[in-house]
């Protein structure tokens, strides 16, 4: 199962897999997704001298979100990341991983909205699905280590492997990996992260691979057209029970299609007219299938709560930037027990996210992170 280099005219850049300087005699084991990162990364691997061995998990089938432009891991996706292989001489295996990723992922997606929580499913595939049972996989193929097109950085320090930000802070994924655990980060690599997207992208069309100029995947690549309730209804169907919209004072001002339409901070879509102020969700009640409203005030928090916590170094005593949102910008805190304090009002913190923590002193440096159970207001 040797792979051999891609015959090519211009040497392509060496990807960074962090195994020493002689590869020969090493199995890197890629995982494949079938867009044009997990491309480069096996193009790269297979230039490195190393063996390699792609493997892609098969997440959902092959019906129309499998034909969408933007998905991942499943159909077409497949077939791209199998021609990949194929151009450039490894090996590739096909997983089928549907019911784990319906169970620990879709379903679960589902089950947070109807208790008003805001979830984000890309964490927990990238926990379970991705990288326990690529984990598993890869070390049952003997691999020295599993190799991922994630835009996060792996660096070495003083007391072992560290996780980074990207080069790229477009691309950065850090926020979604916080719950990567240190035995896990003894074994990833992510070549990709000291790389602009643009140089990633020439060197797939400089290698000649038909995933050039293939769409990048989406944030969640099983809701098709960014339809949430779609989704939610499917797999829950009395998802869209309806309730009351009731303002923080205790009017009720009006009726809602159900919690899975709304989330905390939104604004538009409540459908409430005659009112003199904008009014933004401050809560979703699941107990009587309420929405809270009220004005973007009332949105500010200045503590939440943290859960199942990942620390990826000593957190305790530390200043700390804190992420409340993967859009959202680190903000100065400090973490007291299981409560994160904000040094000012933070804005739109929702039951259900993710907060992920970063180095003040060394602001690409992820510490950790743990999931929102609940928050404190700022009044």
């Amino acid at each position: 199962m040797a792979s051999t280099a891609h015959p090519l005219s211009t040497p392509a850049p060496q990807g960074d897999f962090q195994l020493g300087d002689a590869l020969a005699g090493k199995r890197i084991v890629v995982a494949m997704s079938g867009g044009v990162d997990s491309s480069v990364v096996a193009a790269l691997a297979a230039r490195s001298g190393a063996e390699v061995i792609g493997v892609t998990l098969q997440l959902y089938d092959s019906g129309a979100k499998a034909r969408r432009p933007g998905a991942c891991c499943a159909g077409q996706d497949i077939r791209d990341a199998r021609a990949v292989a194929d151009r450039l001489g490894f090996a590739h295996y096909v997983h089928d991983h549907e019911s784990r990723f319906r169970d620990t992922v879709i379903d679960q997606f589902a089950d947070e909205y109807l208790a008003g929580r805001t979830p984000i499913p890309c964490v927990r595939c990238n926990m379970g699905v991705k990288f326990t049972d690529l984990f598993r996989l890869a070390r049952e193929l003997g691999g020295d280590c599993l190799a991922t097109g994630h835009y996060v950085r792996r660096v070495m320090g003083a007391h072992g492997a560290e996780l980074h930000r990207a080069i790229d802070p477009a691309r950065d994924q850090s926020y979604f990996l916080f719950a990567t655990t240190r035995d896990q980060l003894d074994f990833l690599r992510f070549p990709l992260g000291g790389m602009e997207k643009s140089a990633v992208r020439a060197i797939a069309a400089e290698l000649g691979l038909g995933v050039a100029a293939k769409p990048d995947s989406q944030d969640i690549c099983f809701v098709p057209d960014g339809d949430y309730a779609a989704v939610v209804r499917r797999v829950r169907p009395d998802a869209d029970d309806a309730g009351d919209i009731i303002h923080l004072d205790g009017r009720v001002l009006g009726r809602h299609r159900g919690l899975i339409h709304y989330t905390v901070g939104q604004r538009r879509g409540l459908e409430i007219g005659g009112l003199t102020e904008p009014l933004y969700v401050i809560r979703l009640d699941a107990a009587t299938r309420a929405v809270i409203v009220g004005p973007r005030a009332a949105l500010a928090v200045s503590a939440a709560r943290l859960t199942d916590a990942n620390w990826l170094d000593a957190v305790a005593g530390r200043p700390v930037l804190a992420k409340v949102r993967s859009l959202a910008r680190p903000v100065p805190a400090r973490l007291d027990g299981e409560w994160l304090r904000f040094a000012a009002p933070e804005y739109g913190v929702a039951p259900g996210q993710a907060a992920v923590l970063y180095d003040a002193a060394n602001p690409d440096q992820v510490l950790g992170g743990g999931w929102i159970a609940a928050t404190q207001g700022a009044a």
